[in-house]
This record gives structure tokens, C-alpha cells and sequence, in this order.
């Protein structure tokens, strides 16, 4: 069971659209709404659900926005916030920016795609390119282009219209690893993990099959064959273009992909990761009056690799003044406003070690002991390079007017919530 009816809510509470699909509650239990939420947060206990009487609230807040779905039934909250993103997802694809103003000046269209994203309740056509074939922008368009609803409305592949046709025919895969990582003062490991996504831009005319093969350890173990390096993948997420009874029964990737950008799949990888970008700090304080802090960053990936855009974030004390760095390779900067410095090295190469020094004036050392100690964190990006060794074997296209196509694979890890905590 899903959502009884939607709303769109201004910051004070006022409705500037609303769909009910149900006809089940009482449209007036929105007025409960904002109230509920004020005293929630008055109270410091903000909830995502939240109820009056027997009917539920479950909201988002988006910008200067609130999107809310009421229920009285024991609904799947899951489904439902699933929902309420894929909104703001096709709202933005729309209108570039979803706010206020983009609800009131593109209202008819805005209540257009209520209706088609979902019927009594449950969720219908959410892919915004196939919404954009039928519900255009022009008002005038739109009472034309309702009398032929597009095949993939009712068709089983619903992700995809027919007759696309391209001159050239690819498929770019993008393997994207995030390192999510947390170092202790002693420099230990305390958790680490993996999240991946497999990202694709298809050019491919017509209805094409496509295969995608990775190195994955459970599909060596069921054929027998274990050469060379394999992952072992959890929390795999498809795309719902994905069979997933073939991915079940064999571990095949087999699907027909969406036209254009898509997120084919997600996954994690639960191992010890070694970090990347090794962070070593040092602060000294002279006479309450001056900290100097020196930061070695060390490259712990192949010298055949680069880290890009290399970002090491330093909190400072926040009486801090006088900012004097000195680096031996990229800047530094002082950000007052968020207590720290920030070292950009544009390019890092492994194996690598570089350091910045960094002077401050302290008005007054003795809030010192006061403050938290926020840790070091690091962003980067390094391209052509996995750092789980995941690997795309092969990515089979077959399409019965039997053209050829051709798969490009890149792979970049990045960093995600990169943490190492100092003795500062």
C-alpha cells in the first residue's frame, strides 16, 4: 500500500499543489502538518513520519520546499520516500531548479506529471524521458500530444521508447568507487569500505540485448573458474532494466538499456582498504600566542596513477587570525568561516610526499581546550583505477539487425566520507 494523496508545501505550510489518488483522508489533515513539524522541532526530535490521529505524514524538504505524502493505511515507507524522490528527480529534469516559483510558473505541467507519475497510490511511470514524450512544457502541446500516448507507457520495457536509431552506435561504462574511510589518532584503521556504481550513456539504435561481464567471485565459484583477482559484491542494486532472475540463477547482467545516461547498478564492497592519501599532522603552540601546524600528505597508490583535485581539509582553532602557509607543492588557503585550511594539490602522483606548513596568530589559546577536535578530511579523485580491482571482462551488444557496436570502460575511484582523526 502506498501514498493516499501528495502534496507541495511552501515553508509556512501553504499548499501550492496537491494530487489525491485515493480519496481515502481528508485533504483539510495537511493544515496538521506544518504545526506538527514546528513542535517536533521545538522540541529537538524531528521525525521523517509523523502523525495526527490515524493519518500519516511522510515528508521530504527540498530547497524552500516541502513534498508530503498522507496515508492511513500501514503503508511501505520505503516505497513511498522512493517515491517522493523520484518527484524531485523528474520536477528537476524539467525545470532545471525546483522551487517555488518553478511549481507556480509551470503548474499545469506540474499536475500533469502528479497524475502520471502515480495511480491510486502506487507508483507508475517515473522515467523522466519517457515522461518528457507526451508531457511537454508548452501548454499548447500538451492536449495535442495526449491524444497518442508513446508504446513504452504500456509496454514491457517501459525504460525505453522504439525506433532510436543513432549513426554511430556505443556504449560508454563508467565503473565510479568512493572510499569511505576512518583513521583514528594512532593512525589505525577503524572502518573502511567500498560503495561502487556502474554508470552508463548508451548510443545504441533499436531494441538491443546487452551482457555485461564482471570479475565477480560467485559467478567463478558457480562456473568453476577462478583465474586471476575477483570481488566479492554486497548490497548489489539494479537498475530496473536488469533481469533479475537471470542475475539470480546464473549471475548474468542481462538487460536492454535505457536511452542516453543511466545508473545500471550499485554495490558495496565490505574489505580493509589501505588509504590512498596518507595524512600525517603536527601542531606546536609558542607562548598562547602563535600555532604552527605542518601536514605531510604521502601518494600510498602506483606510481603510475594520479590523484586529481587533491583537497586536504585542516581544522583550525576558531580565534584563530594571521593566516602564513608555505607549501611544497599546490596552495593553501584560510576559510574563516568554516575554521580551517584548505591545501589543493591539482595533481598528485603516487608514491609521492609533499607538505604544507601553516602559521596562525592565537588571540586567545585558553578556549583551546573547549573546542572539539574535528578530523582531517581528504577529497580526490584518481582515474583509471579501481581500488578493489573490479573489472568489466566483457560487454556483449546484440541487436537483430546484427550491427557493431563498440563498449568504452573507464574507471575512477574518489573519495567518499575520508576521515583521519588528529591529536590537534
Amino acid at each position: 500500500m502506498s501514498a493516499s494523496a501528495v502534496f507541495v508545501l511552501d515553508l509556512k505550510g501553504k499548499v501550492l499543489i496537491c494530487r489525491n489518488y485515493k480519496g481515502d483522508v481528508d485533504m483539510a489533515e495537511i493544515d496538521h502538518f506544518l504545526p506538527l513539524l514546528m513542535t517536533q522541532e521545538e522540541e529537538g526530535l524531528t521525525s521523517p513520519i509523523m502523525s495526527h490521529g490515524n493519518v500519516h505524514f511522510l515528508w521530504i524538504k527540498h530547497t524552500n520546499l516541502y513534498l508530503v505524502a498522507t496515508t492511513n493505511k500501514n503503508s511501505n515507507a520505503s516505497l513511498v520516500y522512493a517515491f517522493l524522490y523520484k518527484v524531485v528527480e523528474v520536477f528537476t529534469e524539467y525545470f532545471t531548479e525546483l522551487e517555488e516559483e518553478s511549481i507556480q510558473d509551470n503548474f499545469v505541467v506540474v499536475y500533469e506529471l502528479l497524475d502520471e507519475l502515480m495511480d491510486f497510490g502506487f507508483p507508475q511511470t517515473t522515467d523522466s524521458k519517457i515522461l518528457q514524450e507526451y508531457i511537454t512544457q508548452e501548454g499548447t502541446k500538451l492536449e495535442v500530444a495526449k491524444t497518442k500516448v508513446p508504446t513504452t507507457v504500456t509496454n514491457a520495457v517501459s525504460w525505453r521508447s522504439e525506433g532510436i536509431k543513432y549513426k554511430k552506435n556505443e556504449v560508454f561504462i563508467d565503473v565510479i568507487e568512493s572510499i569511505n574511510l576512518l583513521v583514528n589518532a594512532n593512525g589505525s584503521v577503524m572502518s573502511s569500505d567500498i560503495v561502487g556504481t556502474v554508470k552508463l550513456k548508451t548510443m545504441l539504435s533499436g531494441m538491443p540485448e546487452l551482457r555485461l561481464g564482471l570479475n565477480d567471485r560467485a559467478l567463478f565459484a558457480l562456473t568453476g573458474r577462478d583465474k586471476g583477482k575477483t570481488v566479492t559484491m554486497e548490497d548489489v542494486k539494479f537498475h530496473q532494466c536488469v533481469r533479475l532472475s537471470r542475475f539470480e540463477s546464473d549471475r548474468t547482467i542481462s538487460f536492454i538499456p535505457p536511452d542516453g545516461e543511466s545508473e545500471l547498478m550499485s554495490y558495496r564492497i565490505n574489505t580493509h582498504v589501505k588509504p590512498l592519501i596518507w595524512i600525517e599532522s603536527v601542531i606546536e603552540k609558542f607562548s598562547h600566542s602563535r600555532v604552527e601546524i605542518m601536514v605531510k600528505a604521502k601518494g600510498q597508490f602506483k606510481k603510475q596513477s594520479v590523484a586529481n583535485n587533491v583537497e586536504v581539509r585542516v581544522p583550525v582553532p576558531s580565534d584563530a587570525d594571521s593566516p602564513k602557509f608555505k607549501t611544497s607543492m599546490g596552495h593553501a588557503k584560510y576559510v574563516p568561516e568554516k575554521n580551517l585550511a584548505v591545501w589543493t594539490i591539482k595533481s598528485f602522483p603516487g608514491g609521492k610526499e609533499f607538505l604544507m606548513r601553516a602559521s596562525f596568530g592565537l588571540p586567545s589559546v585558553e578556549n583551546d581546550e573547549m573546542e572539539g577536535k574535528p578530523p582531517i578530511t581528504v577529497n580526490f579523485e584518481i582515474p583509471y583505477f579501481t581500488v578493489s580491482g573490479i573489472q568489466v571482462r566483457y560487454m556483449k551488444i546484440i541487436e537483430k539487425s546484427g550491427y557493431q557496436a563498440l563498449p568504452w570502460v573507464r574507471y575512477i575511484t574518489q573519495s567518499g566520507d575520508y576521515q583521519l582523526r588528529s591529536n590537534f
